[in-house]
């Protein structure tokens, strides 16, 4: 047993588990910052509908095709677009919206190595935190339609699922579009 108290990992890791609450302290203001500028400028964005999909799908397929369609119909009917901001199905839907004249909102994520917000964007926000860019999504969408996608797309589809069962979310129409 004594030899396992002073284990030179475990030496390791309470150094680290000290030097990360001392971050945590300030991260706390990182996430609130995230919090208020992301809904000064999304509570200025009128209806939405947030539109959620692979970022990897091929642009000429025609899923995006229908995407793109979306948001076209979407803002003729008075709505904005809502996506990610990334390419594929959330190029498309912003596409369309903005095309159309209409609101195309991107909420970006940063990551490295990964996607750059696609240009038909009227409104572009970033995100450090998957949560908060989450809380915006529920919190500013009048309804969510689910393209095909990956993992991402089924995290965002399971935490709204899960938001409007437990009544942390409004009940807004969830629609899963393709087959």
């Amino acid at each position: 047993m004594k030899d396992f108290l002073h284990n030179p990992y475990l030496d390791k890791v309470t150094a680290v588990s000290e030097a990360s609450h001392k971050d945590d302290t300030w991260r706390i203001f990182r996430i609130m910052a995230e919090f208020v500028d992301a809904f000064e400028i999304m509570s200025t964005q009128g209806p939405l509908i947030s539109v959620f999909g692979s970022a990897r799908t091929n642009s000429d397929s025609p899923i995006c095709a229908e995407a793109e369609k979306v948001g076209k119909l979407l803002v003729q009917n008075g709505y904005g677009v809502l996506t990610g901001g990334g390419g594929g199905i959330m190029h498309a839907a912003n596409k369309g919206a903005y095309e159309a004249g209409g609101v195309s909102v991107g909420l970006n994520i940063e990551l490295p190595k990964e996607q750059k917000p696609n240009q038909f964007q009227t409104e572009s926000l970033f995100f450090r935190y998957f949560f908060v860019r989450k809380v915006c999504f529920l919190k500013y969408s009048l309804g969510i339609m689910i393209f095909p996608g990956g993992f991402g797309t089924l995290d965002e589809l399971s935490e709204a699922l899960t938001m409007i069962q437990t009544d942390k979310a409004n009940d807004i129409p969830v629609i899963i579009v393709g087959r």
